[in-house]
């Protein structure tokens, strides 16, 4: 019987309640029969809700949460210890499962717990990165000036993100970006790979024709450096057009008050939590996606939209550019009202060079991240492992 051991540092009932797991999402081509999935936390998400990130995968939880008070822990010989400590629970907890490969989701307590388990069981270990931590953490302090104790907290973390990273048998970073991190670490056992999308629900757009009124949707997590405001601001010289905003975080009041500001509150609609499937769906329907981000990635909306074969105006990020997405198979804009509007009026008014746009943008994706390609890869890895196994 195949075991897989998931270690993830998620409160998985949060991304339940948003709808966004698809199908497989913890056992990629199902290659596994019995799926365990660790969580660094005490969170209890309903079974009957996370089987289908597992297929038709037998699927048991487990909790194993992270110790903050270490964080503060001096001098660093007596954190690692107490670090080494803190893991024991963890490994009896893989010592009883006996999986055949452990997976990891991010690096935070979950990838240091793993190297810990493979240090004692000798159970190997591949671990996916998200970001960049370097460019948008997750747990360390990025401003120019830090305190001593956040330079403590910081140390904590980058100790834990190394030690994870460099002992794992393989990281895979979602996107190129993430690259440069895994290199200023030393970690040499590299493969990007590339999000797993929805393929039973995503949808390719065939119809081109105008709705009325037009619709442009934006989805993402609204933040300041996802912020959607210039869209919004060159939607008021595009009358007969719709914004929905698929997301939510801490600007959406500000941006649902610039709406009623801007008199356009009866053409955004905001939708904080969509179901990745209903999502899929949604998306082929749109004739625009429009979003600024000044993330170092190429994100899973993106993605997605790219896989819909939907036109996309996007913005061109402060610093490097994204790899993935130079190319004619997007429009990249400044992030400004000014720059925005005419993209947007250029394509809605443009009707051949809007389907043309979209149509580039559909066959460069299936070229490079269909859902099926994405997911044989991780399934081939999976395998390797599988077969290096002893006996």
């Amino acid at each position: 019987m195949n075991r897989l051991l998931v270690i993830v540092p998620d409160r998985i009932s949060e991304i339940l309640a948003k709808g966004e797991y698809q199908p497989c999402y913890y056992n990629p081509g199902e290659v596994f029969v019995e799926v365990h999935i660790l969580m660094t936390n005490d969170d209890r998400p309903s079974l009957a809700d996370l089987q289908r990130t597992v297929g038709s995968a037998s699927l048991f939880v487990h909790n194993y949460p992270d110790n903050l008070n270490l964080v503060s822990c001096r001098p660093a010989w007596l954190r690692n210890i107490r670090l080494r400590k803190w893991a024991k629970g963890g490994v009896d907890i893989a010592r009883s499962i006996k999986p055949d490969l452990i997976r990891c989701h991010g690096s935070d307590w979950n990838t240091y717990l793993a190297s810990r388990i493979k240090a004692e069981l000798g159970i190997p270990y591949v671990a996916s990165l998200h970001i960049n931590p370097d460019i948008n953490s997750v747990r360390r302090i990025v401003k120019p000036h830090l305190t001593s104790e956040e330079q403590r907290f910081n140390a904590f973390y980058e100790y834990v993100e190394r030690s994870g990273l460099w002992n794992a048998d393989l990281v895979m970073p979602v996107y190129r970006p993430i690259v440069p991190y895994l290199e200023r670490l030393g970690v040499e056992r590299v493969e990007v790979c590339y999000n797993v999308l929805n393929n039973k629900h995503l949808r390719v757009k065939s119809d081109y024709g105008l709705h009325s009124p037009a619709r442009i949707i934006y989805v993402g997590r609204l933040f300041e450096d996802k912020n959607p405001h210039n869209i919004m601001r060159a939607l008021v010289r595009l009358p007969g057009v719709v914004f929905t905003i698929v997301g939510d975080g801490p600007i959406r009041p500000r941006l649902e008050q610039l709406a009623v500001d801007l008199c356009i509150a009866d053409r955004v609609v905001f939708r904080p939590a969509v179901a990745n499937d209903e999502l899929c769906e949604l998306l082929v329907e749109q004739d625009i996606f429009a979003v600024h981000t000044e993330y170092w990635e190429i994100s899973k909306s993106v993605l997605e939209a790219l896989l819909t074969g939907l036109p996309i105006v996007i913005n061109r990020r402060l610093g490097e550019p994204v790899p993935e997405l130079e190319g004619d198979f997007v429009r990249m804009v400044e992030n400004t009202e000014e720059a925005y509007f005419k993209a947007l009026h250029q394509l809605l008014t443009d009707h051949v060079g809007r389907a043309a746009l979209g149509q580039r943008a559909l066959a460069h994706a299936l070229a490079n991240w269909h859902p099926t390609i994405t997911e044989a890869r991780y399934a081939a890895i999976y395998r390797s492992f599988l077969e290096q196994r002893p006996g």
